[in-house]
């Protein structure tokens, strides 16, 4: 079977260790990965944490499906300087990036079957010359679908896609347009379908202003901008429905109405996300050629090195990757890959 690919994420945050113990839980044959990652850092967080974590390296990933369940597959991929926990150091930038570019070629080339990625800490990348904003500008420029990007969060509770996403909320508002909520929704509505096995999606649109703006009283952008978006995309013949006020729309009777809640920024979808499943949590890029999930949390530089680290979401979001690349691979006409 074709093995997901894990980047190494940030070193100096809990990424390792969410990587030996997500090992640790798949080793009996839910599924394969390798680690695109320093083996010897692999090996010393195994041993600080007193992981009982075999670490092998690969240079093919032909074998990495038989190796799993005795050893943890290491694409190797070497930093420039020791790791502190919790100390992020720019001079291992080169070698975080290496790992989300080694990770999103193989995918490409068909040899991974989707990209697994571990937090990193943007500002430590920025020092180091990062020019992008984050991950999924980042992978979209990788892959060739720079402007096709979405990201989308998504728990058992709960899928959320904000329309704008790494901006300031005075930003995010001015950013917010008929035609970035269309392009939204389009691409959420076509990955819902094709990966996520939903014939006819429902989308529920968020207004951006107190009580959806209460008739213009509280603010005109549902009128103006939210209104005629939905009014575009149910032309189109998607099922959608708002704007929802923002306050509402999250509860458990709305929730069980709507397949997907697109939101007008960032917070306005993450909090109530992470608030209802922040363990299962799991960030999903659509728009792009290959699978792309992520857990829904940072580096956690406080925790880092402690031992203490909770590996679920990491662990979901490999789940999520292999179910998504299924349904692609059954999409084109082939057969799904079976667990290892």
């Amino acid at each position: 079977m074709r093995p997901l690919a894990l980047t190494m994420g940030d070193p100096a945050g809990i990424g390792g260790e969410l990587t030996l113990r997500a090992w640790q839980a798949w080793r009996s044959g839910v599924g394969c990965f390798v680690a695109m990652d320093d083996p010897d850092r692999l090996r010393r967080v195994a041993q600080d944490m007193c992981l009982n974590v075999p670490v092998t390296t690969v240079s093919t990933l032909d074998a990495v499906a038989s190796l799993f369940g005795d050893a943890l597959p290491v694409w190797p991929v070497y930093l420039a300087v020791p790791v502190r926990p919790g100390q992020p150091d720019p001079k291992n930038a080169a070698a975080v990036i290496a790992s989300i570019e080694q990770a999103t070629a193989l995918a490409l080339q068909g040899r991974a079957s989707a990209v697994v990625t571990n937090p990193i800490n943007k500002a430590a990348l920025y020092d180091a010359g990062f020019p992008y904003p984050g991950h999924t500008e980042f992978l979209a420029a990788l892959t060739g679908a720079t402007g096709k990007q979405i990201m989308m969060l998504a728990s058992p509770a709960l899928r959320v896609v904000p329309v704008t996403v790494h901006a300031s909320l005075q930003r995010s508002i001015q950013m917010i347009t008929s035609e970035r909520i269309v392009i939204a929704a389009r691409t959420t509505a076509a990955a819902l379908q094709q990966d996520f096995g939903i014939a006819a999606p429902r989308l529920a649109i968020a207004g951006l202003n107190p009580h959806a703006g209460e008739q213009g009283a509280l603010g005109d952008e549902e009128t103006t901008i939210i209104g005629p978006a939905i009014d575009e995309l149910r032309d189109e013949g998607l099922d959608v429905s708002g704007p929802w006020p923002p306050d509402t729309m999250f509860t458990a009777m709305a929730r069980a109405r709507y397949d997907v809640a697109i939101c007008m920024y960032h917070d306005q979808a993450l909090i109530p996300l992470k608030t209802l499943d922040m363990t299962h949590g799991v960030n999903v890029t659509l728009g792009l050629p290959i699978v792309r999930t992520s857990p829904d949390h940072g580096t956690a530089y406080d925790i880092a090195g402690k031992g203490i680290a909770d590996p679920s979401s990491l662990i979901a979001a490999l789940e999520l990757a292999a179910q998504l690349a299924a349904r692609r691979v059954v999409a084109a006409g082939g057969q799904p890959d079976l667990p290892g």
